[in-house]
């Protein structure tokens, strides 16, 4: 498949991020919504944006004894999100629970994807390979990782295995407090499945324009 844009929608409040997806929900199909956000507006954010037409990556990085975090991922599920996230410092029990835990729907199962290393702590590649052998064996549908290891994962975990990566910036844009970044171009060449793009997107003074400039720029790596 190609790779897809997920933009974060890392502001305070449902009132902007409803601002955001006036914006943008008719060009771009993916929105994370993270701790800041779901904890100010909970679940109603979820369902706004899927009334309009988008899919959520829930961001919430789940970290708990196994039953809660099973019990974590049935309520994600049940909102209907098409992808959720937990620690694969968790261990595999819990993994493994996420996974029975988003299974339990009538509707089409998330997918459950294992944060190895946050792009803004510094990291080897052999020690997010060692995390990513270990979310693949839990089974997990893949993990968040930097764009930078992208090609070991894919050739060590398969073409399947996905790969989300946050820390993309753009040529245009400011680097913030991101240590590991990779261009989209970049990171669409070295296999990511799904980049994630915040702040270059909804800082720009047409965030619309912004997002059509990232999608043109991962195109162009086709």
């Amino acid at each position: 498949m190609a790779t897809e844009l997920i933009v974060a929608v890392d502001v305070p409040n449902l009132e902007q991020a409803s601002r955001v997806l006036d914006q943008l929900a008719d060009s771009v199909r993916w929105f994370k919504v993270g701790l800041q956000l779901f904890t100010a507006s909970g679940p109603g954010v979820v369902r706004e944006i899927r009334a309009r037409g988008g899919k959520v990556f829930l961001d919430l990085k789940f970290y708990d004894i196994p039953n809660t975090v099973a019990g974590a991922a049935q309520s994600a599920a049940a909102l209907g999100v098409e992808m959720f996230n937990v620690h694969v410092s968790g261990g595999e029990a819990m993994m493994r629970a996420a996974m029975e835990g988003g299974a339990q729907t009538t509707g089409a199962r998330p997918l459950v994807i294992g944060v190895t290393i946050l792009t803004s702590q510094p990291a080897t590649e052999a020690d997010v390979l060692k995390l990513a052998r270990s979310a693949k064996t839990s089974g997990l549908d893949g993990v968040v990782c930097s764009a930078r290891e992208a090609v070991t994962l894919k050739r060590e975990l398969g073409a399947d295995f996905k790969l989300v990566c946050p820390g993309i910036r753009p040529a245009w844009s400011e680097k913030g407090d991101q240590n590991r970044i990779v261009t989209p171009r970049d990171a669409v060449k070295a296999g990511a499945d799904y980049i994630v793009v915040g702040r270059p997107i909804l800082a720009a003074a047409n965030p619309a324009e912004a997002a059509k400039r990232v999608m043109e720029e991962m195109h162009g790596a086709y």
